[in-house]
């Protein structure tokens, strides 16, 4: 995908989704010969980048990045069917620049080391075969035949403020003093193993040095400070007081993405009326324009194409009824931050759902032997995940404390200016959703030995907070008991699903007080719009969720690193979890919404350690 502007070329391919969790902006892109770096929102042309309606999440995202933010957008596509090879279609999607920008010559008994700027390599394009565009070292002197492909350099300079750069290789070869004149950098490694012990960068002036003096400790006294650079957006901020730390390419911990993320919801029965209440902030002006007039300019809206199939009459008899029902009122959405507890209120409600976005059933019964502690089962045949990037982070993943997510840190900038704009995304597909049964929580979080329990965890999250210089917000006992109880059935799930672990992911809904929450959905959703194919919804039924909670409660019990895991103490090292560890409940980066924190097996099942908390013992 290529910058918009006239002299861009199409370079590689990327899904909308990866654009968000994976290589969004300020990522490095590894492409089979090219190394690219996604460049900020300024760059962007949203000529063909859809408007997504998604009001709450908007709101969040306002909250979080300022008033500005006047829409969510897709990413810029490609059209479908181009027949032109070299028209404008070739310029069209995300913007990309070279980085790393030094390059390395791959022959063998070559490996010269050079800015891409320097002359030394040249640039050769494919326009049938994006992915074979390449740099070549023309005038190699190594020997051989034809022209060597130049690579990437393996090594780039990163700070947790967002900051990156190319590696300083002049000045770490010359340990910080003046270079030689005309002086010529090769990278070679020696040995097979490819560590960095074994990687050396050499000058024609006899200086040579090993990479394991960039890293670590050694490597911020061998590095330059922090010059503040956001290669995204071509600036550089003064006075950075991080230290520039060695990455490699690829590392991933070179880009963690800050997002928001919110399920539509109904806001009414009707499938028309929950349309239209969906793009009202489209609609509304047209309330007060006469009816003739108004059924005129409706096919030039936006959301014309999702409201076409009722017809302009519908469609502007449920406007006028809308306006009705909001005047005089101020509409929820203006105040609308809470991510979850719409959510939580729309799940539970007694009735059923057959909205496009959001289709649910509620099961008759519970299965049999859980009455005692499981409140109700809902299947969720559709749902529609959305998405935004609000900003990222590199080297340090942003830290899962449940505060509000909308106060969070919005991470390095993807644009110059304040945004108008964000990138998101949207994905449908299916869960299951538990809601838990208060009475028996409220008895349980009460227990002399499970306030004993939350004393040790909350004791080892307090240093962790202190460390990190945060302030501690601790999420309650009950949030570590559901989120346990979540990734134990997120394992067994897989099991039995079809689907992978990675591929499953969680929402819990955690909170005590007047007026509490107690349930975990567990759901999987794909770019698609058809979305998934019902292979975990149908594990809510009462025939097959009833065993696969048993197994899950009973595979629970035992760890393969036990009993060093049941016995752990959090408070030793200032960790967030207790009984939990890799073998048991940690789980993939795509399945957890807190980075495996929060976690304690003896909260749920009998441990080695005993039964003293446990709330299914």
């Amino acid at each position: 995908m290529t910058s918009p502007a006239p002299q861009a070329l199409r370079v590689g391919e990327l899904r909308p989704s990866q654009l968000l969790h994976t290589y969004g902006i300020g990522a490095v892109t590894d492409l089979p010969n090219l190394s690219t770096m996604v460049m900020g929102l300024d760059d962007w042309d949203p000529v063909r980048a859809r408007v997504l309606t998604e009001d709450r999440l908007l709101a969040a995202v306002r909250r979080r990045l300022g008033n500005q933010v006047a829409a969510l957008r897709t990413p810029p596509h490609l059209p479908e069917n181009p027949s032109d090879p070299y028209g404008d279609w070739t310029r069209t999607g995300v913007p990309v620049s070279l980085f790393p920008r030094w390059l390395r010559c791959s022959r063998e008994r070559c490996n010269q080391l050079a800015p891409a700027s320097s002359g030394l390599f040249q640039f050769r394009p494919n326009l049938y075969r994006p992915e074979k565009t390449k740099y070549v070292h023309a005038n190699c002197g190594g020997g051989g035949k034809g022209q060597p492909t130049a690579l990437p350099a393996r090594f780039l300079v990163a700070c947790p403020d967002g900051h990156m750069d190319d590696f300083p290789w002049v000045y770490f070869v010359h340990g910080g003093a003046a270079p030689c004149e005309g002086g010529t950098l090769t990278l070679t490694v020696a040995g097979t193993t490819g560590e960095a012990a074994n990687v050396f960068v050499r000058c024609t002036c006899d200086k040579v040095r090993s990479m394991a003096d960039a890293l670590g400790h050694a490597g911020e006294r061998n590095l330059p400070a922090c010059r503040g650079h956001h290669p995204h957006l071509g600036t550089f901020t003064p006075g950075c007081d991080q230290h520039a730390r060695t990455i490699s390419l690829g590392a991933t911990n070179s880009w963690f993405a800050s997002q928001l993320r919110v399920f539509s919801i109904p806001r009414a029965e009707e499938p028309l009326t929950q349309a239209v209440k969906e793009h009202w902030s489209l609609l509304s002006p047209l309330a007060a324009v006469p009816a003739d007039a108004a059924k005129m300019l409706l096919p030039t809206q936006a959301c014309w194409p999702e409201l076409e199939q009722y017809g302009a009459d519908a469609v502007w008899t449920a406007i006028t009824r809308e306006a009705q029902s909001l005047t005089g009122e101020q509409s929820e959405e203006d105040d609308e931050f809470d991510l979850t507890t719409p959510e939580w209120r729309a799940f539970t409600q007694p009735r059923d759902h057959t909205l496009p976005d959001f289709t649910t059933v509620r099961e008759r019964r519970v299965p049999a032997g859980t009455a005692d502690w499981l409140d109700s089962v809902v299947l969720v045949h559709r749902l529609r995940e959305v998405s935004a990037l609000t900003g990222f982070t590199r080297i340090e993943a942003p830290e899962w404390l449940p505060a509000e997510e909308t106060q969070a840190p919005a991470g390095a900038s993807l644009s110059r200016a304040d945004p108008t704009w964000v990138p998101c995304a949207e994905l449908r597909g299916e869960g299951v959703f538990l809601a838990l049964d208060e009475a028996h929580l409220s008895a349980w979080e009460r227990q002399e030995a499970v306030l004993a329990r939350e004393r040790v965890l909350r004791a080892a999250h307090l240093d962790w907070c202190l460390a990190r210089g945060m302030e501690p917000r601790w999420p309650g006992i009950r949030y570590v008991l559901l989120h346990t109880l979540a990734h134990v059935l997120i394992r067994q799930f897989a099991l039995e699903c079809g689907y992978g672990a990675s591929g499953i992911a969680e929402r819990v809904y955690a909170r005590s007080g007047p007026d509490p929450m107690s349930g975990i959905l567990l759901y999987t959703a794909a770019p698609d719009s058809e979305g998934t194919l019902g292979g975990l919804v149908s594990l809510g039924r009462g025939e097959r969720l009833g065993p696969a909670l048993d197994r899950a409660l009973d595979e629970a019990r035992l760890c393969s690193s036990d009993p060093m895991c049941a016995e752990h103490d959090p408070r030793d090292h200032g960790r967030l979890h207790g009984a939990a560890c890799h073998a048991c409940l940690f789980a993939a980066e795509t399945s957890c919404e807190r980075g495996n924190h929060y976690l304690d097996r003896a909260l749920l099942v009998e441990t080695l350690a005993g039964d003293m908390c446990a709330f299914r013992p």
